[in-house]
């Protein structure tokens, strides 16, 4: 991808009241994002659901200009971009309508794990929420699943969330709701830089971005479109994790949902869930797999043999064999030897990482598995 394209998919990212839909809208219309920019704001006022108003902010923006420093704060802090039309763009995101058009990336957890789990709660989480959270991690960690685990990396259940994951070895994702150049609560900036080891941070607000309520909405729609499965483990009557769920159920994704005592006032929202079957009761990991029809691997995958690189395509084949002749090799070494850019290369390391052929390790070095 060349960094003008790129620079054209921030930029549409960028533009005030173009979310994931009227994005999509504009590039099916116009043909290519760069076209966005070029067309004449009477074209764009004719495209449906844009009208005069975004179409003036389309041509009349500073959006480009936006867009060249966050390309370069991008490449200072070592993000991946995933753009909608990318091939890598996460495939549980393609369902959702309005998912995001594009968002930034920093960690080592596969997006497309083979079973994700989207645990949400209240921030106000009692010993019991929190006890719930950590038996069902951890015997899920004991299944044997390729599971990744995402939550918001708020107060209460959400840290709870990653840090059990991290206890229990899980490779966890935090959607953040805000961009890279911050940690809010600053309180989990520890956790969220031990995630980067065994899981990552996610966000589709790009740096500067004003840490305001409506932004946590926005980030609980990833939340919710990532998983597999949205748990609430606690909620009151009120509050994000019920927004999370609802978003989850326009998903057609499962949500579940651990009660509670009928007096409390934590265990309002999920009771309620149960009550108005918005959710599946759960009480431990074993309700988790008979609600979504998961069996339990019989044991952990065997190590990916060479005789395997067959179903490779040619240019993953030359990566894996270029791997295969040392203990471990630095993805700028990889980029000179394929003659490609390093971009290119860290979205086909990330392939092979999900497919078990590829181990990412610190320093951006790879080795095979």
């Amino acid at each position: 991808m060349s960094e003008d394209h790129l620079l054209y998919k921030v930029a549409l990212s960028m533009v005030p009241g173009i979310g994931g839909v009227l994005a999509r809208t504009l590039v099916a219309h116009v043909g290519s994002v760069e076209g966005i920019f070029r067309e004449p704001e009477r074209a764009l006022m004719k495209i449906p659901g844009i009208g005069e108003v975004n179409a003036r902010r389309i041509r009349e923006g500073d959006h480009l200009a936006r867009a060249e420093q966050e390309l370069r704060f991008v490449a200072r802090r070592g993000l991946r971009i995933f753009f909608y039309l990318d091939e890598g763009y996460p495939h549980r995101f393609r369902n959702c309508d309005d998912a995001p058009v594009l968002f930034y990336y920093l960690g080592k957890a596969c997006l497309d794990a083979a079973k994700t789990v989207s645990i949400v709660g209240t921030r106000h989480a009692t010993d019991y929420g929190r006890q719930m959270c950590d038996e069902l991690l951890q015997a899920l960690a004991g299944r044997g699943y390729d599971l990744l685990v995402v939550s918001g990396l708020a107060y209460g259940i959400d840290i709870q969330a990653h840090r059990s994951s991290l206890k229990y070895k899980m490779p966890t994702v935090g959607v953040l709701a805000h961009g890279f150049d911050r940690m809010y609560p600053s309180e989990h900036a520890r956790t969220a830089e031990a995630m980067l080891e065994q899981g990552g941070l996610l966000t589709d607000f790009p740096s500067k971005s004003r840490i305001d309520p409506p932004n946590f909405i926005r980030r609980n729609r990833l939340i919710a479109g990532l998983g597999d499965v949205t748990v609430v483990v606690e909620s009151g009557e009120k509050g994000g994790a019920l927004i999370t769920a609802d978003i989850a159920g326009s998903y057609n994704r499962e949500v579940c949902a651990f009660p509670g005592r009928a007096n409390d006032p934590r265990s309002k929202g999920c009771n309620y869930l149960v009550k108005k079957n918005l959710a599946v009761m759960i009480e431990n990991a074993e309700d988790l797999e008979y609600a979504l029809g998961w069996d339990p691997p019989a044991k952990k995958p065997e190590p990916m043999q060479k005789l395997l690189f067959t179903e490779l395509n040619e240019v993953e084949q030359k990566v894996a064999s270029l791997l295969g002749g040392s203990e471990k090799i630095h993805i700028d070494l990889l980029a000179h030897s394929l003659d490609m850019p390093v971009r290119k290369v860290s979205s086909l390391l990330l392939e092979l990482e999900c497919k078990g052929m590829v181990l990412s390790l610190p320093g951006n070095h790879y080795r095979l598995r």
